[in-house]
């Protein structure tokens, strides 16, 4: 068995932004040499996600919405934990709304998506570098 472990980092200008991160995910794959087994992909952060969807703008854009109306920035002072001098509660909420991390199958040495499947980071506390694992086993 193989692996390989590589980072990717970011520094969003926005505090909310989507990232799509296939195309780095696929080199580090192709990198590897592994044809058979599996990639992790997750945010090293609290309020940052990696998920899969598809890379549609409006969809994108449906997404901040949705998060922005379950758990909007403003007004901070909702957020008990902005008491500790933080302003990013709702970040924290929004990750584990969209997840941590995602799990794909690398079969033939690409990643095995279903049609229309990618990759994307969700900052929801951005301008400061963040990290995200990728993690690639198998032979």
């Amino acid at each position: 068995m193989k692996s390989l472990t590589e980072y990717l980092t970011f520094n969003t200008q926005n505090r909310r932004e989507y990232i799509n991160i296939t195309a780095a995910v696929e080199r580090i794959v192709a990198k590897s040499g592994i044809h058979e087994g599996l990639c992790l992909v997750n945010a090293m952060h609290i309020t940052a996600s990696v998920y899969i969807n598809d890379a549609e703008s409006g969809l994108i854009a449906d997404f901040d919405d949705f998060l922005e109306g379950l758990a909007p920035h403003e007004p901070a002072s909702r957020y008990r934990h902005n008491r500790t001098g933080e302003d990013n509660g709702d970040a924290h909420i929004k990750r584990n709304i969209m997840g941590r991390e995602v799990v794909v199958a690398v079969t033939g040495g690409r990643l095995d998506f279903g049609p229309w499947e990618q990759i994307y980071y969700g900052e929801f506390d951005g301008r400061r570098p963040k990290r995200v694992l990728v993690k690639i086993i198998g032979e």
